[in-house]
């Protein structure tokens, strides 16, 4: 039988230091390095500097680097076109791209997307595959083998092979052929500068690109934006320190009464008008708000699982083990090794986006804007594009631009020219953990043993032998337990409520997973490019079943809706998706998914604009069916909402440069909630007195320059130590913390020093507790007329003196701010700012994080000190357990002039360009940071007064 692969060829998820915070760097839209030295630098060190700095007493030139860059004027012939193909570039190198016919342009803009980034796209096959140990060596073998486990390249065959409609297969064959096209006859150095430095310990020749590749992408993007896996991963961790009570606590029910959801006037009500498409609302008219009625055949829809409760209760567990905790935290660390292509998973993962009705803007048309908060990586995820048929017609049928994803053909986000359209994260819960009780037979379904689906993966290793692996999968799903030698041990007792079978050796891990099945959302993309009106635009949205995405729409007409799509579960009766299932019970399954028809959706709405940013959809008391129970709380979506009414009421209109302000507005909730308690604390040391007067007359912005705002946000940061991180159970704090503790069997308050024992945390920075998110907000919100709460009680340390109250508490807090800051930022205080903590550094994200030093000077830019914060507008977030360091952006930003296409605005959080010191590398970064956006050239005529380059592509 195939070995698991040995623990010790776990991968590294340490990255590279960065400059410290106390440097000296220039405020956001100035990287910390000067352009002019960075430029005479670049000469210097790749002529002089050893690329041994790697160790192979090698030099590299600026040819080496220059070799990639691609070619952007003249004349290249591609074969197999069926007439010569255009790809204009504007002076930020983005392309558009004109064709005659749907192949001819799919197969450009696969060739264009090589040209820029085949690096990135080459990486992302190889991690939807699986197979990322054939680029980077063994210390990749676990990741790989946890990949193939889910099996995402297996799934992405089948969709393609069974599944996608004969139009999409042959859009994805002719991008194929593109990207193909560009690779034939290019050695290494000529395709990406990574392929040099790579060559120095592998000699990896990348394969042909296949459709498959293409497909494989969604279910990456899928994976980061899968939902609530970690939160029931941590409440199952958290009740081995914490009663069932105390996790309900920090797992507050969302704010309705604070926060509006997206679809505000009810989601079912079978009275009420439905969207017609057969008639034209007018501006003003009043239509529906509705998610559809439950099918007069189904009696059991609102009955199989509630609304969901969003405050953290047990839905199918009570109790845990201490096995069962080795066993969840073990797949934590598992999760925290799966590359993160889009960002952390967790509270701030998401996106802005709104749409204002003509009634309510200064041009009489909509306006849209987007802004998806994802990793900062260089280059960026996104990459511009225009895709223009000369002609729109039965032979050349698209007419779209906004940013598309390098290796999948296609707009993701962005226009035609008769709709705009944006995404941001559902948030659906389509995840559950199956607990399995598992035997060399099989497993255990109902009284009889079922045997497992097997398969075998081969995981080829650069530079060492190859590792097999058995993949064994259950009714529910692939056992990911499998994949981590901790795991073979499980629990003594099952953390479920139902009567559990005899424990034996224990317990496996099966994940079920709507991605897993295969479906059509690449169809979607293509339909949703061609879509005309809310009618096609839906019934794009159907088939955009993985990853559950709300979609926002406006038209050339004036109509806006909103539409949440997606393949979401419907539970059996008493199973909410909150903590591990027990697979052994048959009635524990899945019941159906909830038809589309029934789905939340918006459509000319009387208030005259729709707001979504992650918050919940539907009042749950309003809706049969649980969507999720783990939204985010909304506190983005209702500031938004806020300063959409501020400009609307008494009949004010909305410009294009107001969304655009929108966008940057750095506001902080917990600020404005926090600030007044801390000013009411009577400080009586002088040196922690003069950091609380910061916070005197403050507006509770986070500017890049505001000493106020790095105060409150490390006050912020210390109050969530003391008053929930210390007592978090080690699972879920940062790796590499210590803490004197009381044991975990003990209760009550520890007087006695001695009692504590030492506990050292095991998570990620970038997704340990407490991360800051507005679920935080809402837990503090809940506590602070409680002055006594045992929340703000901290035992004694051998520093500090027990605290017992609110105030107590805080004082500390801010006192520990004080020092924490005079260590980064110095003793003087007016020399504070945000932005010296909260900076932005931009990685290539395999050797720039991964690579010697020399090798992530070349590849890696920043910092730039950034305003903004955590479930801000500006969602620059950071992890408030882990530091101030930024983790995820606004990716790319967007305000879309409907109908008027040429005055909309765009923006990069990088550039056009994937290649290091290539000019489009990250010329959109300073901008970007300073909140300003580029001219999006949209018709012919303004591509052509924008075009710096043309390259003609002939057959």
């Amino acid at each position: 039988m195939p070995s698991r692969p040995s623990p010790d060829n776990r991968p590294s998820t340490t990255p590279p230091s960065g400059d410290s915070a106390d440097s000296t760097v220039p405020s956001a839209g100035t990287p910390g390095r000067k352009k002019g030295r960075r430029g005479r630098l670049t000469v210097i060190v790749l002529v002089l500097a050893l690329v041994g700095g790697l160790g192979y007493g090698s030099y590299w030139g600026v040819s080496t680097v220059r070799a990639s860059f691609p070619q952007t004027t003249g004349t290249i012939e591609l074969k197999g076109l069926g007439a010569p193909v255009d790809v204009k570039r504007d002076a930020n190198g983005i392309p558009q791209i004109y064709a005659d016919s749907d192949e001819d342009l799919f197969k450009a803009q696969g060739y264009v997307h090589a040209q820029d980034r085949f690096w990135e796209m080459d990486v992302r096959r190889h991690v939807t595959a699986g197979r990322l140990s054939e680029m980077f060596g063994s210390d990749q073998v676990d990741t790989d083998a946890f990949l193939r486990t889910l099996g995402w390249r297996k799934v992405a065959q089948e969709e393609y092979d069974k599944v996608l409609s004969d139009e999409t297969k042959k859009y994805l064959r002719s991008y194929a052929d593109g990207v193909n096209a560009y690779l034939a006859g290019r050695d290494n150095d000529d395709i990406s500068v990574e392929y040099a430095a790579l060559g120095f310990t592998n000699d990896y020749k990348p394969e042909k690109w296949t459709p498959v590749d293409s497909v494989a992408w969604l279910k990456a993007m899928a994976w980061d934006l899968r939902g609530n896996m970690q939160d029931e991963i941590d409440r199952s961790l958290m009740s081995s320190r914490l009663s069932p009570q105390q996790i309900k606590e920090l797992y507050p029910a969302y704010p309705y009464e604070l926060h509006q959801p997206v679809v505000q006037n009810g989601a079912v009500d079978s009275g009420s008008e439905k969207w017609d498409p057969q008639a034209e609302p007018s501006s003003d008219s009043d239509s529906s708000t509705a998610a559809g009625s439950p099918s007069s055949g189904d009696s059991t829809a609102s009955s199989d699982q509630g609304s969901g409760s969003q405050d953290g209760s047990a839905g199918s567990a009570s109790d845990g083990s201490e096995d069962t905790q080795t066993q969840l935290s073990a797949l934590s660390d598992s999760l925290d090794d799966v590359p993160a292509l889009l960002g952390p998973n967790g509270n701030g993962i998401g996106s802005n986006s709104w749409v204002v009705s003509g009634s309510n803007t200064t041009t009489g048309k909509p306006l849209l804007a987007n802004d998806p908060h994802l990793a900062p990586q260089l280059p960026s995820l996104w990459s511009q594009m225009g895709l223009h048929c000369r002609a729109v017609s039965d032979k050349c049928t698209y007419d779209v631009a906004g940013y598309t994803f390098s290796g999948m053909p296609g707009v993701v986000i962005g226009h035609n020219k008769d709709i705009a359209w944006g995404f941001t994260n559902l948030g659906a819960d389509v995840t559950d953990l199956y607990l399995e009780k598992i035997s060399q037979d099989g497993y255990l379904s109902g009284r009889s043993t079922k045997p497992f689906r097997t398969r075998e993966e081969t995981i080829k290793v650069a530079g060492g032998a190859s590792h097999k692996i058995l993949v064994r999968e259950t009714e529910h799903g692939p056992l990911i337990s499998d994949r981590n030698e901790e795991l073979e041990g499980v629990g003594q007792r099952a953390p479920v409520r139902t009567s559990a079978p005899d424990r034996g050796e224990g317990y496996a891990v099966a994940l079920r997973w709507t991605a897993l099945d295969p479906g059509k959302s690449m169809d979607a993309v293509f339909m949703l490019n061609r879509a005309k009106d809310f009618d096609s635009f839906r019934a794009a949205a159907k088939d955009f079943e993985v990853p559950s995405q709300n979609l926002i729409y406006a038209d050339t007409k004036g109509n806006i809706g909103y539409q949440a799509p997606g393949r979401i579960p419907v539970r059996a009766k008493g199973y909410d998706g909150s903590m591990p299932t027990p697979g052994w019970d048959p009635s524990s399954g899945w019941r159906r998914y909830i038809p589309f028809d029934e789905l939340p959706y918006e459509y000319n709405p009387k208030r005259g604009y729709i707001v979504t940013a992650n918050q919940a959809v539907v009042d749950a008391g309003k809706y049969p069916y649980m969507i999720t129970g783990d939204y985010g709380y909304g506190s983005r979506s209702q500031r938004i909402n806020d300063l959409i009414e501020s400009k609307i009421k008494d009949g004010g209109k909305i410009s294009t440069d107001d969304m655009r302000t929108m966008q940057m507005d750095n506001s902080s909730e917990i600020a404005k909630l926090l600030t007044p308690y801390l000013l009411k604390i009577d400080v009586s040391d002088p040196y922690i007195r003069e950091a609380q007067k910061l916070l005197e007359g403050w507006d509770y912005t986070q500017e890049p320059d505001s000493g106020a705002a790095a105060y409150f946000n490390a006050v912020w940061r210390n109050v969530l130590k003391l008053a929930f991180g210390n007592k978090l159970p080690k699972e879920l704090r940062v790796d590499g913390e210590c803490l004197n503790v009381r044991p975990a069997d003990s209760t009550g308050p520890v007087d006695d020093l001695n009692r504590l024992v030492r506990e050292c945390g095991r998570r990620d920075a970038e997704s340990a507790q407490p991360d800051g998110g507005d679920r935080w907000y809402e837990v503090v919100r809940g506590l602070l007329k409680n002055e006594t709460s045992e929340w703000w009680q901290t035992p004694p340390n051998r520093k500090e003196v027990a605290t017992a109250t609110r105030d107590q508490l805080l004082a500390r807090a801010m006192d520990d701010a004080r020092w924490e800051l005079t260590a980064k930022l110095g003793k003087d205080v007016s020399s504070w700012s945000w932005g010296r903590l909260h900076q932005l550094t931009l990685k290539n994200q395999t050797l720039g994080t991964g690579g010697p030093g020399a090798l992530r000077w070349m590849l890696n830019r920043g910092p730039w000190n950034l305003g903004g914060g955590e479930a801000a507008v500006n969602a620059t977030g950071w992890n408030a357990a882990g530091g101030y360091e930024v983790i995820w952006v606004p990716s790319m930003r967007m305000v879309v002039n409907v109908g008027d296409w040429d005055k909309s605005r765009w923006i990069n959080l990088t550039g056009a360009s994937g290649h290091a010191y290539n000019a489009h590398y990250t010329d959109q970064t300073d901008k970007w940071a300073k909140g300003e956006l580029l001219d999006w050239a949209y018709g012919e005529q303004a591509v052509s007064g924008a075009t710096k380059d043309t390259l003609v592509l002939k057959p």
